[in-house]
């Protein structure tokens, strides 16, 4: 059997990784500035990672949602003290698509509508509702278009509030920093706008806390720099630092009943304790703080850069943007300097998301490459 071929893929395969390297079958040294996607929030490996999943495994890696689980409990309490977010409720699910799809039916549920508000270059995920509110017509499938969604233009307010004056509208979703959009983000007074029309016109405001979430910002959650309190916040990417877990905050006005939603593997033993470990190690290595540092120092030193015309966004979500296509440049820097970046809906941006404990020298050797890459592009 072959696989299912949907990926480009890289000629380069990964066999172990530690901190914010990685390492192929040949023992080839790579720089992860990437984090496959953001996942990777302690560093590959992280000593404590390892042994809270080695010893919870020892013990009862799995039983379903129908017993007593206290380690949801403390992941739900630990949550809530880091976040600042302690009046929410948790439902863990699996992932970051999983988690809008609850956050969007939980929505539907608690307004009794079904129509959504996203926007353009939004992206959310790639099922059902997720992928319908998610701005990309090359992978919504018909099934899906089926799904009432209006994309409005990042940063109007005049017709977002046109949209929810008709009363019939479950959510809006919105990205606070857009992830594979392009790093695009509007003004306080937009973000604090949305909030304050969801609250006027009785709308769900899901704050999609996927990539932006979980310290990479330099916030716990990047809606945190404005004055808003969403609804619902849908996490997963940094949270369990590559184990498979996911989940949204709600907010208590929001009530739960039996049998509202459900999941067979969401909040498994194993996966709290993932996620566990990633809240202690944040937490004790205030990595908050390094991200705030690390940001500093990166956006000093790209400033510098007379090729790179832009850099997006803030903390460790960063983009630097150039007036040409960089998808030769990425391939010269992970073919030639051993460093990963990503890629973004915008042909000409460069994805920057790091483990949250990188260095200054980890910045130092990525700029380096990237000022000799440029010249060999050149040339």
């Amino acid at each position: 059997m072959n696989l299912f071929n949907v990926y480009p893929l890289f000629e380069i395969t990964p066999v172990k990784a530690k901190d914010v390297f990685v390492y192929d079958k040949f023992g080839k040294e790579y720089l992860d500035l990437y984090g496959g996607h953001a996942v990777i929030s302690i560093g590959h490996s992280h000593p404590e990672y390892v042994k809270s999943i080695t010893e919870q495994v020892k013990k009862i890696g799995f039983y379903s949602n129908s017993i007593q689980n206290p380690i949801q409990e403390e992941l739900a309490k630990k949550l809530g003290t880091l976040s600042g977010c302690k009046e929410y409720e948790l439902f863990l699910c699996n992932s970051g698509a999983e988690a809008n799809e609850n956050a969007l039916k939980l929505a539907s549920f608690h307004t009794n509508n079904k129509k959504v508000i996203a926007f353009k270059n939004s992206f959310h995920g790639r099922t059902s509702a997720a992928v319908a509110a998610t701005d990309n017509p090359k992978i919504i499938a018909p099934i899906n278009a089926q799904q009432e969604v209006e994309i409005l233009a990042l940063g109007d307010l005049e017709s977002l509030e046109k949209s929810l004056a008709k009363n019939d509208v479950c959510a809006v979703i919105i990205e606070c920093i857009q992830g594979v959009g392009g790093l695009d983000e509007s003004t306080t007074d937009f973000y604090e706008g949305v909030n304050e029309l969801c609250k006027k016109h009785n709308t769900c405001f899901i704050a999609d806390e996927v990539q932006s979430g979980y310290g990479r910002t330099g916030n716990f959650f990047a809606f945190q720099k404005y004055n808003v309190k969403p609804d619902i916040i849908s996490i997963a990417k940094g949270m369990g630092n590559g184990f498979p877990i996911g989940g949204i905050l709600i907010h208590p006005k929001i009530k739960a009943s039996y049998g509202l939603l459900g999941t067979t593997f969401g909040g498994n033993h194993l996966a709290c304790a993932a996620g566990l470990s990633v809240l202690n190690v944040i937490e004790n290595e205030n990595l908050m703080g390094n991200v705030n540092f690390i940001s500093e120092y990166f956006i000093r030193i790209a400033e510098t850069i007379p090729q790179i015309k832009n850099i997006k966004g803030r903390g460790l979500m960063l983009g630097l943007e150039f007036d040409f296509p960089i998808a030769e440049l990425r391939k010269k820097l992970i073919y030639d300097y051993q460093i990963f970046t990503g890629s973004a809906k915008n042909p000409n941006l460069i994805r920057i998301l790091p483990p949250l404990t990188i260095r200054k020298e980890h910045i130092n050797q990525f700029f380096e490459a990237l000022v000799n890459a440029l010249k060999e592009l050149n040339t």
